[in-house]
């Protein structure tokens, strides 16, 4: 397996994907017609410019492996390659999961009261 991508989610989202097997993407996921993720690089940066000041999130730990041709590194933010996942994402893809809050500094505080990731 390469390294783990990561995708940060609504909880609420996030339980309906886990009943259903797959997450379909946030609304802004569906209208780019992809699954925004990150790397560990990428994920901080992420964290506070799409979620800064905001609760109820997951961070999901995914196998990269286990996606196939359905995701494609493609040049983004700075130019830097980020997974995009074209088609949902199977839950059995996942290999662990944090609930967390970003401070409006885009800070990660997870609900164990740690910082950062992993």
């Amino acid at each position: 397996m390469s390294e783990p991508i990561y995708k940060l989610a609504e909880r609420r989202e996030w339980a309906g994907a886990r009943a259903s097997g797959a997450y379909e993407g946030s609304a802004v996921d569906r209208a780019d017609g992809y699954i925004h993720m990150s790397t560990a690089a990428q994920l901080a940066e992420t964290a506070r410019r799409h979620y800064a000041g905001r609760d109820g999130l997951v961070l999901a730990s995914i196998d990269p492996g286990a996606l196939g041709a359905a995701l494609r590194w493609e040049p983004s933010r700075g130019g830097d390659l980020f997974p995009h996942l074209y088609g949902p994402l199977p839950m059995a893809a996942v290999l662990a999961e944090r609930m967390l809050a970003v401070r409006d500094d885009g800070t990660m505080i997870f609900e164990d009261g740690a910082t950062g990731w992993p």
